[in-house]
């Protein structure tokens, strides 16, 4: 059985030619081996455990990430992948003796095809940027994380990200028709193509998610979507969190699709206004649902409609709608900055990222509210309630001793709780390094054993992205002793 993930064997590396093959290969300025400058590399946006790599390596074109995985091929050193670092599951965390190769330097457009409505990016730019290079021709890239600003392309790919408006027009997915990727072992290959549906199997459906453990996508062709001719967003109100989850499921059920329907909390309506300010959200609210309705004119007037009904049969106070740019971005911006802004209530908080069926919203976040009375941590839930992607911000003091580990199991029996009512333990932040113990209550060992088969095909050697995705070993407490063997150097704060 092959449940478990097989990693590469720890062995001393001789660091100085596997240095100087790297050099030859990118120069000194793309090989970053100093101690203090690799302290920028030792985490992803999962802070809870840091580790430095032995080198960071900052390649420019596909053919020098290919020479770089052939020298850590060849020396068995186990290397990972990192764009902009704004994951959240561990999923670029570096283990102990590895390379980490940076792709923020790859950065490129390489061809822009609007007849087509494709475009070819490197896996170093950033989400936003695809938008803003296609947004004046009345084009968009859909997928929009609420990190859109800063999280890169490739990272979207690893983990499958999502954002606003996956509700309706999918996650990343749904938009990426083929990919040039470097395999483990060095070779290149193409996968997908200029189309939307190619023969033969989903290689790059496979390579979609899997969080840089099958190789490294070095271009990317995106499907692009035209701007829609008219976009309205409400705003609605309620007294209680579970009236606010009835108009979810209510919405949904009467056949509308929004483009985007987000839930906050109390906590997080404070939060934002106390940062951001945008004056939009009413403070003494226990929600708020903002919804976004696109499509042709008529479409959207009847559907603006319908959904303010559907809110005020559930209860809403107030209905308040933006059709002009300006307008709806304002009210946009305190969503898009709701994880920074809990950071200005709590010294820290840990993020969680559960999926549960939309029918599931009231009683979920009644256990949750439930979970945080019985632990007595403030929960702040912040979501994409549209499809059910849960994002509670569990806040506490990570100067406290012992407190991480609490909020840990905290996070742990939130996702226990999305996948006993028919739920993931993800939805756009990946498995990493964070949830990879959760992974057996989730699937079978059979269900395990077929997706290592499909690792191993990949990555033989187990030096793609070690340490991820996969429970080594099974069991959660087994899994947290082994880590701290493992990685006796790792610092904890």
């Amino acid at each position: 059985m092959l449940t478990q993930e097989k990693t590469p064997e720890k062995t001393q590396v001789n660091w100085k030619p596997i240095i100087k093959k790297f050099i030859a290969v990118l120069g000194e300025k793309g090989v970053v081996q100093r101690k203090e400058e690799l302290l920028t590399y030792e985490c992803d946006g999962l802070t809870s455990y840091r580790q430095q790599p032995a080198v960071a390596v900052l390649p420019r074109t596909t053919e020098q990430v290919a020479e770089i995985v052939k020298i850590c091929n060849q020396y068995s050193v186990p290397f990972i992948a990192r764009g902009s670092g704004t994951g959240l599951s561990g999923g670029a965390l570096p283990v102990e003796d590895s390379v980490l190769i940076v792709t923020s330097l790859m950065r490129q457009i390489l061809k822009i095809d609007l007849e087509n409505q494709r475009v070819v990016v490197q896996p170093g730019i950033i989400n936003s940027w695809v938008t803003q290079a296609v947004s004046g021709a009345g084009f968009y890239f859909a997928p929009d994380p609420s990190s859109q600003i800063i999280c890169s392309i490739g990272g979207n790919i690893a983990e499958n990200s999502g954002g606003v408006h996956c509700l309706k027009y999918g996650v990343t997915t749904n938009h990426v028709l083929g990919l040039k990727i470097v395999l483990p072992d060095g070779s290149i290959v193409d996968v997908g193509g200029q189309i939307p549906e190619m023969p033969g199997y989903d290689l790059t459906g496979v390579f979609v998610g899997s969080e840089g453990t099958l190789g490294i996508a070095t271009e990317i062709t995106l499907k692009i979507l035209k701007s829609a001719e008219s976009i309205c967003v409400l705003l609605a109100d309620f007294t209680s969190v579970e009236a606010a989850a009835a108009s979810v499921s209510d919405i949904i059920s009467a056949g509308i699709i929004p483009g985007g329907m987000e839930m906050m909390d109390n906590i997080s309506i404070n939060a934002v206004e106390d940062v951001v300010a945008t004056n939009c959200y009413p403070r003494d609210a226990e929600a708020i649902l903002l919804v976004e309705i696109d499509g042709l004119d008529v479409e959207v007037a009847e559907n603006k409609k319908r959904v303010a009904d559907i809110c005020l049969k559930n209860g809403a106070r107030n209905i308040t709608s933006a059709s002009d740019p300006e307008m709806r971005l304002k009210l946009w911006k305190g969503r898009k900055a709701a994880f920074a802004a809990a950071g200005h209530v709590s010294p820290d908080y840990y993020v969680q990222d559960g999926v549960i069926p939309r029918t599931q919203l009231p009683y979920v976040l009644k256990e949750i509210e439930a979970l945080s009375a019985k632990h007595g941590y403030r929960i702040a839930n912040v979501f994409h309630a549209g499809d059910g992607n849960l994002h509670p911000l569990i806040l506490f003091d990570n100067s406290i001793p012992g407190e991480l580990e609490k909020v840990e199991e905290v996070g742990g029996e939130i996702l226990k709780l999305c996948v006993k009512v028919g739920g993931s333990i993800s939805g756009e932040h990946g498995i990493g390094a964070d949830k990879k113990c959760y992974m057996p209550d989730m699937f079978s060992d059979t269900d395990l054993e077929t997706m290592q088969w499909v690792r191993q095909v990949f990555n033989p050697q187990g030096l793609a992205n070690p340490g991820k995705m996969f429970p080594t070993p099974r069991t959660c407490g087994e899994a947290a002793k082994a880590a701290l063997q493992k990685f006796a150097n790792v610092e904890r704060f």
